[in-house]
């Protein structure tokens, strides 16, 4: 679809809905396109008016949104109010042409307990939010329901925070095999294994002059995470030589978690397992996907479902506090049937944590460059459907929500926890509650001050032979965070 700004360049946010609503519609600037719309923005005496005119398939509709912005109001607030009523006159002009409203209705961030969470801290009731979220924004009660309790659990996260509280990410960019949904940044061990000795090298210098720039800052570690990549590619001597290290530099004796992705079940071995459990780790977590085997085959994994429960046996017996387990719906070559099967079976794992994504078509992903077939955007809605309630009906409550874009159906990604089980880290980076000091190749350091609703990112480079090539580009990072503290 050709898209037309007039007043305003909020693209990201017009291409959002654009996906919402049609799926199989990407964005074009110049050139020629049947479909179009023009998307203005107008301020007037007291309103700022957006108006959108599609024409799609030979038929046009228009929508129009208009709000009045507080003229007192900082430069950041005005921008999101902005976007706000451009969003809604897309939104307002699609559904009249299509007849459909997306789930998320008009929302179309990568954080919508965010919004929920600031109503909330207005002062306005659970009942005052709901209603914000259906009658401005035409959430459905599934995902207003799903919105406000994960809302509630970043609040509870918040008040436990104090201003000298970061986490800490550890990036493993190594996997035994590359999925085909996946575009993270991860090397096979086949192509990459003579990388990794020099990897952990580099990783360890960065360690040790992070933990000395955490102690001159006065700042303490609240929650530790290590992903990937796969963590477990790593032998169980590399593995403890790097939680001892992290151990030694960094004061880890306060932290609420302690989190390792033992992702693929075909790196999981017993004595792995008891080396995370030696070095404090109190939380795994198991990313089986899937525990269909066509669909395993599909994505490219290199183990069964058999493996995957033979996994769950070796997490078990190492007796870790918490498991976490993933799987996505929409996978290529799953059904709404497979997925329930694959759900049912993990909750009967007896696990606390189970995230269920929804398939991102990402662009760099073999799914995409390949042309392999995906379930449908109506399969996918009764994955999710079907999830909800099992989920609940299980002791299972939602604690963190999140978008991407591309998603399939423009659904979302959720958090689910028994009680007791509640993944803090993913709490904190989702919402954005305070600092996360990342170390390793493709690690984005993402600095927030909420005082001053300041928040600054850095990022390190993406593969591990640029990363242990170019340690200035560390030094580089770490001043950058040194400076932010420092200016507080």
């Amino acid at each position: 679809m050709k898209l037309i700004f007039r007043g305003h360049d909020y693209r990201y946010a017009v291409e959002q809905s654009l996906l919402a609503f049609f799926p199989d519609q990407r964005p074009v600037y110049g050139g020629e396109d049947a479909d179009t719309a023009v998307v203005a923005l107008s301020a007037g005496p007291r309103l700022h008016t957006a108006a959108a005119t599609l024409t799609v398939g030979g038929r046009t509709a228009r929508g129009v949104s208009r709000m009045e912005i507080p003229a007192g109001l900082d430069a950041y607030g005005q921008e999101r109010l902005k976007q706000r009523i451009v969003k809604l006159s897309f939104f307002k002009a699609a559904r009249e042409l299509t007849g459909v409203t997306p789930a998320w209705g008009a929302l179309t961030g990568i954080r919508p307990a965010k919004l929920a969470a600031g109503l909330l801290e207005e002062g306005k009731s659970e009942r005052e939010t709901e209603r914000i979220l259906r009658d401005t924004y035409f959430v459905s009660p599934a995902r207003r329901r799903l919105c406000i309790q994960c809302a509630q659990a970043g609040l509870e996260a918040k008040r436990g925070l104090a201003p000298e509280e970061i986490s800490l990410y550890v990036g493993i960019p190594f996997c035994p095999t590359r999925c085909a949904y996946c575009s993270f940044v991860s090397n096979s061990v086949e192509k990459s294994f003579h990388w990794i000795e020099p990897y952990l090298e580099a990783l360890f210098a960065e360690i040790d002059s992070a933990a000395e720039m955490v102690r001159d800052l006065g700042l303490r570690v609240k929650s530790f995470y290590m992903g990937g990549g796969t963590p477990t590619t790593l032998s169980a001597g590399q593995m403890d030589r790097l939680l001892g290290r992290l151990g030694e530099a960094f004061d880890l004796g306060g932290i609420v978690e302690s989190t390792v992705e033992a992702g693929r079940p075909d790196t999981i071995t017993g004595e792995k397992m008891a080396v995370l459990r030696r070095n404090g780790v109190t939380r795994v977590s198991v990313n089986p996907q899937s525990m269909e085997d066509h669909v395993l085959n599909a994505i490219g994994r290199r183990h069964s479902a058999g493996d995957i429960r033979r996994a769950m046996e070796l997490v078990d017996q190492a007796g870790f506090p918490h498991v976490n387990m993933d799987l996505i719906a929409g996978l290529p070559e799953d059904t709404p049937e497979g997925f329930r099967r694959s759900l049912d079976e993990v909750i009967g794992f007896g696990t606390d944590n189970v995230t269920v994504h929804t398939l991102s078509l990402k662009k760099g992903s073999r799914i995409t460059l390949e042309g392999t077939r995906i379930p449908t955007v109506e399969e996918v809605a009764d994955m999710l459907d079907y999830a909800d309630p099992a989920l609940r009906q299980a002791g299972f409550g939602p604690y963190y929500v999140y978008r991407q874009k591309y998603m399939s159906g423009s659904f979302e990604n959720a958090g689910w926890c028994r009680a007791g089980g509640t993944g803090w880290y993913n709490i904190y980076i989702m919402e954005e509650l305070h600092s996360i000091l990342s170390l390793g190749a493709g690690g984005s350091t993402k600095m927030v001050d909420p005082a001053r609703s300041r928040i600054e990112r850095v990022f390190n480079l993406k593969y591990p032979q640029e990363y242990v090539q170019r340690p200035e580009k560390i030094r580089a990072n770490q001043e950058a965070f040194r400076a932010f503290y420092s200016g507080k």
